[in-house]
């Protein structure tokens, strides 16, 4: 036996090296000796490899952070195309009824209770191009959809009536989009609308009916201020716009006229660094939540970046996760995590 080694880590072991028996079990009945020796010296190298695995598993650093400040409350749903099951699920909003909106890429937009229990659905006009990235439900009760490959915000009713869109051009002029991402409305009923690509930018449009073009910010890069994929934007109390700028591996938070106030975070998957965050929700008492694409996990921060814990690894299982696209809160304080690649969504109370 290993001195030092716990448990957990032994029983992995083990099983590595039984893995490995079985891998070259087959290597070792042959009738030739030599082959066999070389087998079995294989068996013993690949055995001893999983024994010192199973030690740095335990240095500081090297361990996987299986403590987790969240209980899965509930699973739901599974591939398919049928009614209630994804095929990878993407974007999620929540209306006042705590009633789940959901798209995935089959462009369909489907309505849950927080139960899973399916109420409707219906899709977006084309989706040849590609499928939706991002669903916002705005202050006169519509959802506005993120209709990412055609350059445009669709706008429905909450029971998938069509309203006029917004845009539909691709290109960098003002009211033009690129890669359309994600969509919020400050209190004054201003809109703003991300996008990636060549732009990587945000642009602000003035209040329903008119939409008229205002200003915009960013440009592709590393810079304050600017951004790699801003995949989700969303206003807090006091009309301050945070951003998930995900492919720079950090959040920005703006004003109204986009003003940078605050930038934090660095690529990493330690307790408060981030890995494509996707998605964020501002919770109370000065707290949101992070959903990391990259390190298949929400995060649970201090709205000046400092980790409160984590929830979720990589994995098919229950609690497990694998690249998660979005999350939503329900006005009980729940999570709703799309788990995106296992095509379902889990239901988690976080601490």
């Amino acid at each position: 036996m290993v001195a030092g080694l716990m448990p957990s880590a032994l029983l992995s072991a083990r099983m590595c090296v039984w893995r490995q028996n079985r891998a070259w079990g087959s290597g070792m009945e042959r009738s030739d000796k030599g082959a066999t020796r070389r087998a079995g010296t294989a068996y013993s190298v690949l055995g001893t490899q999983c024994v010192i695995v199973a030690i740095l598993l335990l240095l500081p650093g090297c361990v996987r952070n299986d403590a987790s400040i969240g209980t899965v409350e509930a699973v739901w749903g599974r591939l398919g195309i049928s009614d209630g099951r994804f095929q990878t699920p993407r974007a999620i909003a929540i209306d006042k009824d705590d009633n789940l909106y959901i798209v995935d890429k089959t462009a369909r937009i489907q309505v849950f209770k927080t139960d899973g229990t399916f109420l409707r659905s219906w899709s977006t006009p084309d989706h040849t191009n590609g499928k939706p990235t991002g669903l916002f439900i705005n202050r006169e009760g519509n959802l506005m959809v993120a209709d990412t490959h055609y350059f445009q915000v669709l706008v429905y009713s909450l029971q998938g009536e069509m309203f006029p869109k917004l845009g539909g051009v691709k290109g960098e002029k003002p009211g033009e989009f690129g890669l359309v991402t994600g969509i919020a409305e400050d209190s004054q009923g201003n809109l703003y609308v991300s996008e990636y690509g060549e732009y990587d930018r945000i642009q602000k449009f003035s209040p329903a009916p008119e939409r008229r073009f205002l200003l915009q910010w960013g440009g592709h890069g590393d810079q304050p201020g600017q951004f790699v994929r801003p995949q989700k934007i969303v206003f807090d109390e006091d009309d301050h716009l945070w951003v998930t700028d995900a492919g720079n591996h950090r959040i920005q938070v703006f004003d109204t006229q986009g003003k940078l106030l605050k930038l934090w975070g660095t690529q990493g998957d330690k307790p408060g660094e981030l890995y494509y965050p996707y998605d964020i929700v501002l919770a109370p008492h000065d707290t949101l939540y992070i959903c990391e694409y990259g390190n298949h996990r929400v995060q649970k921060l201090t709205r000046d970046g400092r980790s409160l814990g984590c929830w979720g690894h990589e994995g098919r299982g229950e609690g497990e996760l694998f690249n998660p696209w979005g999350i939503a809160r329900d006005s009980h304080g729940r999570i709703y995590v799309l788990d995106t690649n296992n095509h379902r969504v889990q239901c988690v109370r976080m601490e």
